[in-house]
């Protein structure tokens, strides 16, 4: 009996399912590639349309702390701190800076107005003046100003995400197709993603795809305020036709600090777009082991009469977070 045959037709078939693996892997690259280009076609329109467009912003924030011992050694727990916030959010493109910036102007906290609302927007980006760009750094820094906890953070807007599918920022991260069922049922013909927030806006099309996000690349869009890359992943749930983000999922963290960002968007039928609907985040500080959590909700979508003045000058900081 010939004992090399058997050998040869298991070496064979083992090598006609490589190729096969190969061919079908390359096929799937090159679909992943031709949505990518769609995603990025779509960021660039959803931004330049979303730009002039003012959201009202009501958003809950909440610092859980850890358990500390008194003097006699028993823990006890302290309690929730919350606070309110309800601001206009405006989409912007500074001179000096290769992406849009989406920043919010706060009106209100805890119910008790902190300024007058009334068209301090329109003064800034319809009749912008020399002086535009330092008064959006002080906008920025004073809304910042009332974010609860230990952590200084400014990447909390819901279209921050969709800057991983933005054309100039692509080749910065690796991206992946999750053909995987793990943490997601099908309802009604509806995804649920069980690992996201519980909640009908985290809800999309089961013709989506999802795809899984890396950043490869130093210099990260998201750093702490002396610098450091702070590398981000993340998942998002593309409409594989059109290019469309449905929802989107960004992760970003080091040592000292881990935050992760979901946003829901959804139609706005007087826009004729999408637009983000909700924004939940989660940072956990491991320097002081508290817990930020926040949700945000957008409604009354407006459009300014007049073209918004994309250059507005440049601004001295970038969203940053540590």
């Amino acid at each position: 009996m010939d004992l090399r045959r058997p050998h040869v037709a298991r070496s064979f078939s083992a090598l006609t399912a490589a190729l096969a693996i190969a061919v079908t892997g390359a096929a799937q690259d090159e679909a992943l590639s031709t949505v990518l280009t769609r995603a990025g076609e779509y960021v660039v329109t959803f931004e330049r349309q979303l730009a002039g467009i003012v959201a009202e912003e009501h958003y809950e924030q909440i610092v859980h702390t850890p358990f500390v011992f008194n003097r006699a050694g028993h823990a006890i727990q302290p309690e929730d701190t919350h606070r309110t916030l309800k601001s206009d959010l405006l989409l912007v493109r500074p001179q000096d800076v290769n992406m849009w910036i989406q920043f919010r102007d706060v009106f209100e906290v805890d119910g008790k107005p902190v300024r007058d609302r009334s068209d301090r927007l329109v003064r800034l980006f319809l009749r912008p003046s020399g002086s535009t760009a330092e008064q959006v750094r002080k906008i920025v820094a004073e809304s910042t100003r009332y974010n609860i906890g230990s952590l200084t953070r400014t990447i909390n807007v819901p279209i921050l995400p969709l800057a991983v599918l933005d054309p100039a920022n692509q080749t910065r991260f690796r991206f992946e197709r999750d053909d995987s069922t793990t943490n997601r049922i099908v309802v009604d013909n509806m995804i649920v993603t069980t690992d996201l927030p519980e909640s009908p806006r985290f809800r999309v099309s089961s013709e989506v795809w999802v795809i899984h996000y890396q950043e490869v690349r130093p210099r990260t869009v998201i750093r702490t305020n002396e610098g450091r890359d702070l590398p981000a992943h993340g998942r998002l749930w593309v409409e594989p036709t059109t290019g469309r983000v449905l929802m989107s999922e960004l992760i970003a963290g080091d040592a000292n600090v881990d935050g992760q960002i979901d946003v829901s968007y959804q139609s706005q039928p007087l826009l004729g777009l999408l637009v983000p609907i909700e924004m939940r985040e989660q940072y956990h500080s491991r320097r002081d082991k508290t817990t930020i959590e926040g949700t945000a909700t957008y409604t009354n979508f407006r459009q300014f009469q007049v073209k918004v003045d994309e250059k507005i000058g440049p601004i001295k900081e970038k969203p940053e977070s540590h």
